[in-house]
């Protein structure tokens, strides 16, 4: 069956009015209420992205980015906030689901595309120093991301 872009960004509009009140009713230890509300309001703007995109945005690939972005803190992050954020997503039956991107990167041994590249610049050091990956595995991420950057400048393309 085709996805349908109209009921996708709905779909991800209710994952982010989850993710704000999950994390306006139990916000993650030590951040402050502008630190709340600086993510609050990134997130609105996720949402009002996906529910009026842009011209030339309204497209499934364009929604998938604004999923990404959405989905990272709830992926890496451990809490209340997330594990109530999971719970309702689950309930709600919106599809999204809790994966370890950066354990699947390693155990792919490659780095498939822009979205993980970032992914894994944005993580290595934080997954290294909470202790979900070894050095052994933060080594491995940096050769792989290095491979990423070389194949992307070997074709000509902009990682």
């Amino acid at each position: 069956m085709k996805k349908d872009y109209t009921l996708e960004a709905e779909k991800v509009a209710r994952a982010i009015d989850i993710a704000i009140e999950a994390f306006m009713k139990t916000p993650p230890p030590g951040f402050t209420d502008s630190q709340v509300n600086q993510f609050v309001k990134v997130y609105k703007d996720y949402k009002e992205s996906a529910l009026n995109p842009l011209p030339g945005f309204r497209k499934l690939a364009s929604l998938k980015y604004i999923v990404n972005d959405i989905l990272t803190f709830f992926q890496e992050s451990k809490g209340e906030a997330v594990d109530s954020f999971w719970e309702k997503v689950n309930e709600e039956n919106l599809g999204y689901k809790r994966e370890d991107q950066l354990r699947k990167i390693l155990d792919r041994g490659k780095i498939r595309g822009r979205i993980e590249y970032e992914l894994a610049v944005d993580s290595i050091v934080p997954a290294e120093q909470e202790g979900s990956i070894t050095k052994e595995d933060a080594s491995l991420l940096g050769k792989l991301i290095s491979e990423f950057e070389f194949g992307r400048k070997k074709t000509g393309n902009k990682a």
